[in-house]
This record gives C-alpha cells, sequence and structure tokens, in this order.
C-alpha cells in the first residue's frame, strides 16, 4: 500500500504518536517505541511502506544525515579537549579491541583477513543515537558511566572519517558491479584504491579550511542582513554542498554533513545554528529509530534464525566483555562499569554506511552484509531493553555492592535529615544545614562522586535511595526530613511513593524541574515543592526592575508577592490539571496576579517606604543638595 510521499509522512507521525507515549507509559523509553512503531508500520509488519523496504531506507538516510550534523555541531573544541584522556584512551582501546577480536573470529570462521578487519571495524561501532537519547531520558548521561559512554561515542564518530579511507586500500577486486554503478557518475569512478583513499583525505581537507577561512565571512554577511530564514537556508545549503561534495568522492553524505557540523562547531555562530536546528532534532532522530525498525529483515530472519540470532549474541556478548573489562581497567565503579557495558554493546548507525561502501568497494560480499546489516538493526532494536535489564535486575544485585578496595557503606547513626541525591542542587541544601549544625545522612547512587565527596571530607553513603530496605538502614524510621534532590523526576517520583508508603511520618522536601513535575510530586502527597529555578528567576526580575528604577523594596515585595500568588496556584490547579478547563484556569489565575500586583503597586505610600533602599536615599538626599 502506497500514496506517495504524503502517506508516508502520515504514517510515520501516526505510528510515533500512538506507540512512543505507550511504550513511555509501560517504562520502556521512547527509543524502543520509535523502534516498535517501524517493526508495525514495516514492509515486514502492516506493509503500509514500501514492500520491499526501499522507501523505508531513503527516510533513514534522511535521518541519519540531519542526525550527524547535528552531532557534529555539538563537537566544541573545548570539550573535546576536556575529555581527551577518555576520548582517545578509553573510546581508542575499544576500537582497537574490539576490532581485533571481532576480525579474529572472523578469520577463525574462514573469511579473507580484509573481509574480516572490514567487519571487525563496523561491528566494533555502537549506536551515537539510541545511546545518548536512551541515557539523557534516564538521567544517567552526567554519571560516571554515562560520560565515559559519551567519550567512547564522540571516538568512535570520528574515527569513522579514518575508517572509510582505510576501506578502499582492502580491496581485493578492481571493479565490482555496485562499485562501478556507485563511482559512473563520481569524480572518482576507475580510480584505483590508494588514488580515491587520497582524493577522500583531499575532500576532508577542503571542508575543514573553506570552513575555517570561509565560513566565518560568509555566516557574518548574512547575519547582517537579519533575516532568520535567509541564515537557516545558508545552512541547509552548506549541509547538502558537503554532502554533495563527498557523493562525488564515494562517501556517504551523512559523513559529509558530520564534518559539516564539526566544522560550524568552530564558528561563533553554533548556538543560532542550535538554536534554529533543535524544534526537529527529536523528530528526525525519532524518524531514524523508525527507519531502523522498519529495516529489520524478518524474512532473512525467519529463513536463519539461528546464523541471525547467534551473531547477535555473539557480537553483543564480545563487546559487552570488552566494555566491562576496559571501563574497570579505567577506574569504573562496579555500577558505573556495568552502566557502561550494558549501554554500548549494539552496532551503530554508521554500521549501514560503512557495510555498503565496504560492498561497493568489492571489500565484502552481499551474502556477507545482508546477515550482518539485519544483526545491526536486532542488536539496535535490543538496546533500550538491555539498559532496562541492568536498571531493574543487574544493578539492585550486582551494582550496588561494594568494591574490593572500598569500606563498607553500612549507614552509621542516624540524623533528622536524609538527603537523597547529592549533586548541585542537594549539595548545597547539605552544606547550609551542616554549616548550622544539622547532622544529616546523604544517599547518592553515583559511586565516583560518592568516593570523591568523602575524600573532601563529607558524610555521604553509597547507594540508591528509591530501595526500601537502604532507605531504612539509613534511619528513615527516625528521620524527620527527607530531602529529595535526584537529577530524574521519575526517580523523585518513584522515592516519594515509597517514602509515602513505608515511612508517612517523614516531612518530605522535594526538588521539581517544571510545573508539570510539581503536579505530580503534590499529588503524590509531597508537602513541599521547590521548583529548582523559581527562586533564581525571582532574583534576577528583581534585579531587572531595580536597574529600570523600581526601588528595592517595590521590587522585592513585588517578587514576594509573585513567589506567594504563585505557590496557590500551583496547589490549586493541581487539582484542575486533567480537566477540560486547565488552560483557562491559568489564564485567569496569570489575570489575577496582574491585578494583585497593580494594585499593590498603586498604594498610596509604597512607593515612599525606602527606609532599608540606601542607594535610593542617597540619591535622594543628592538631588535635594
Amino acid at each position: 500500500m502506497s500514496g506517495g510521499l504524503l502517506f508516508q509522512a502520515f504514517v510515520y507521525l501516526l505510528a510515533a504518536v500512538v506507540t512512543v507515549p505507550l511504550a513511555k507509559k509501560l517504562g520502556l523509553g521512547s527509543v524502543l517505541g520509535y523502534l516498535l512503531a517501524g517493526v508495525v508500520i514495516g514492509p515486514f509488519g502492516l506493509r503500509l511502506l514500501g514492500g520491499e523496504g526501499q522507501d523505508v531506507m531513503h527516510f533513514a538516510e534522511f535521518g541519519v544525515v540531519m542526525m550527524l550534523f547535528v552531532i557534529g555541531l555539538e563537537l566544541e573544541p573545548n570539550l573535546l579537549w576536556r575529555l581527551r584522556a577518555p576520548i582517545l584512551g578509553l573510546g581508542g582501546l575499544q576500537v582497537l579491541s574490539t576490532t581485533l577480536v571481532l576480525a579474529g573470529i572472523g578469520v577463525a570462521a574462514g573469511l579473507p583477513w580484509q573481509a574480516a578487519l572490514t567487519a571487525g571495524m563496523t561491528l566494533s561501532l555502537s549506536s551515537t543515537a539510541i545511546v545518548l537519547q536512551t541515557l539523557q531520558e534516564k538521567g544517567l548521561l552526567k554519571t560516571a558511566g554515562g560520560q565515559s559512554s559519551f567519550s567512547v561515542l564522540l571516538f568512535q564518530d570520528i574515527a569513522v572519517i579514518p575508517m572509510l579511507a582505510i576501506v578502499p586500500l582492502l580491496s581485493t577486486a578492481k571493479t565490482s558491479a555496485a562499485g562501478v554503478a556507485h563511482d559512473a557518475s563520481g569524480l572518482s569512478a576507475g580510480l584505483p584504491g590508494w588514488a580515491k583513499t587520497l582524493m577522500v583525505l583531499a575532500a576532508v581537507s577542503v571542508i575543514v579550511l573553506g570552513g575555517r577561512y570561509l565560513g566565518r565571512p560568509l555566516f557574518r554577511a548574512l547575519a547582517r542582513t537579519r533575516l532568520r530564514e535567509i541564515f537557516t537556508a545558508a545552512v541547509l545549503l552548506l549541509v547538502i554542498g558537503i554532502a554533495l561534495l563527498m557523493t562525488q568522492v564515494g562517501l556517504s553524505p551523512a559523513l559529509g554533513t558530520f564534518l559539516a557540523g564539526v566544522v560550524l562547531a568552530n564558528s561563533e555562530y553554533r548556538h543560532e545554528l542550535e538554536s534554529d536546528i533543535e524544534p526537529f532534532k527529536g523528530l528526525l532522530l525519532g524518524l531514524f529509530f523508525i527507519s531502523v525498525g522498519a529495516s529489520v529483515d524478518f524474512a532473512l530472519i525467519g529463513a536463519r534464525p539461528g546464523l541471525i540470532l547467534g551473531l547477535v549474541g555473539g557480537v553483543v556478548a564480545v563487546k559487552f566483555a570488552v566494555l566491562l573489562i576496559l571501563a574497570r581497567a579505567f577506574g569504573l565503579s562496579q555500577d558505573q562499569a556495568l552502566l557502561f557495558a550494558f549501554g554500548l554493546p549494539q552496532v551503530g548507525e554508521f554500521a549501514f554506511v560503512l557495510f555498503s561502501f565496504a560492498t561497493q568497494q568489492g571489500v565484502l560480499a552481499r551474502e556477507i552484509t545482508s546477515p550482518l546489516v539485519a544483526v545491526v538493526a536486532l542488536s539496535m532494536a535490543i538496546t533500550p531493553l538491555l539498559l532496562l535489564l541492568n536498571e531493574r535486575l543487574v544493578q539492585p544485585r550486582l551494582g550496588t555492592r561494594e568494591g574490593p578496595r572500598r569500606e563498607h557503606d553500612r549507614v552509621e547513626g542516624e540524623s533528622p535529615v536524609l538527603i537523597a541525591g547529592f549533586g548541585s542542587f542537594g549539595a548545597t541544601v547539605g552544606r547550609l544545614l551542616r554549616a548550622n549544625g544539622v547532622e544529616t545522612t546523604v544517599l547518592d547512587h553515583d559511586s565516583d562522586r560518592v568516593d570523591l565527596l568523602r575524600r573532601m571530607g563529607l558524610t555521604v553513603y553509597y547507594g540508591d535511595a528509591t530501595r526500601h530496605d537502604l532507605l531504612h538502614t539509613a534511619g528513615a524510621e527516625r528521620a524527620r526530613l527527607l530531602v529529595i534532590a535526584l537529577d530524574s523526576p521519575e526517580k523523585t517520583l518513584a522515592l516519594v511513593h515509597l517514602a509515602r508508603k513505608h515511612f508517612p511520618q517523614l516531612v518530605i522536601l522535594a526538588r521539581a524541574f517544571d510545573w508539570a513535575d510539581a503536579h505530580d510530586l503534590i499529588e503524590a502527597g509531597v508537602d513541599h515543592v521547590y521548583r529548582e529555578s523559581l527562586d533564581t528567576s525571582l532574583r534576577l526580575g528583581t534585579d531587572a526592575m531595580r536597574l529600570l528604577g523600581f526601588r528595592a523594596y517595590e521590587s522585592r515585595r513585588a517578587a514576594q508577592k509573585f513567589l506567594e500568588h504563585d505557590e496557590e496556584s500551583l496547589r490549586e490547579l493541581t487539582a484542575q490539571r486533567r480537566d477540560v478547563g486547565y488552560l483557562s484556569a491559568v489564564r485567569r489565575r496569570i489575570e489575577d496576579l496582574e491585578r494583585m500586583l497593580r494594585a499593590d503597586r498603586d498604594q498610596p505610600g509604597l512607593s515612599r517606604d525606602a527606609g532599608w533602599d540606601a542607594e535610593s536615599l542617597r540619591e535622594e538626599f543628592g538631588r535635594k543638595r
């Protein structure tokens, strides 16, 4: 069934809208929802898109192209320099070790060493899109395991460039039917392997040098027009132009746009570009995930299930073992090493590009790449399930065990205050209480951060605060307050439900991220909810009023009135959040606030109450003299 481009776009969007919220509600995450949507609407599901799957792969190529542009755009030089040790050390060893192990297995299975090496390099890569999206959703990107995963993925993205340059050198065939077809209209048509390699390096050099010396003047001139659409059009022109150049030298457009993003990352206009592209980023990633799900060749899997599933299990097991060994060798604690190993054992989206390119160059036969492409798609599809397995089964049993060099984390003594989460938010609360002589028991799930804070002299214990046994051991039955400063709304809500069920005497003070999060916490019975940016925002607004000529008393009184009204509105609107008239109620509260502040500002004598406004008094006294 097919109705053209509009019909396919409609099917993609409908599948995403239906399956992703369902997957999120079941705790599976949005990535798995997109993958399942692709399976359902793909050639081997309802067959709503392209019987042979070709249309789906066109969409996948577009998703990869735009996704890699955004990834390249975020590669700031400062970030690369700060992470140089884990990027080059951990990332380099991961790619090298995995390549050698998988290539050795390929040679033992009877493949030529050139084909085995190419397959090993390709299978050593992991999925940047799926891993980063999933870790970000779970609030794990800032942990030691999350940062190590980011470093390895960064190295892999960069390593694709030399891999694509090496593949032509491994070609054992002078030409291939696919290669001729691919290069017939390109600049590299008919050239030997070494010449193609030089052409690839020359194209990369042109992009880097051109971006450095021509990009900034061009964007500066366009920025002076103050026409945002022209600026965006110029970015797309650059992306498409570089993609065409890379196609002409026999490389993937996806790699070209990745390089374009890297070039623009050095520009002072990078933030403007990011703001233009950000609204499309999530949707384009979702498009890519749907395409991956739709590209799974169930016919091939059904014809050779033992081979395909064996390859998936073998590749995932080998990569998992290499990742776990390297993580421990680089000093990651057990729980963070498990997160790292469970996050990266899949094969990445670049594998589609590399396998296609290797086939065109005559390095790999289609009889080899066809099952390997199915392995790539399946390994990507099970990634959210692997992370779910780690989170719910492995971490509670293995991740929280003490390392051999670390002393036990039994909570000693009892404190009136329990603090769950000791990042920047929780640390500020804990330091304030400690400075005023209030003893606290702090629980944090990042073992590396716990060790660091202990070395700084703070009393912090390692453990997952959402576990009932740990809360009991920490003295929750006799504590007075529970301060929740976790960096995940989901975990915060889970801890609230646990504390309310088993320790009802605790007064809970919880960090909220936005109104929706605050509504959830109030409904769950939280006594005091604190939106993390509210007080800072009011401070900024107060200073802005002062700079505009308002007196200190007047501006601070307005901020206090605003805070009181906002807290009252939050609790009132929580009861109406699922009603049809919720938005109307919100509008009424906004109008009430504006009327109240105007009436308060117009009170007689308010503007003259400057008894604690020393600066205004000095200015007034100077004018009178």
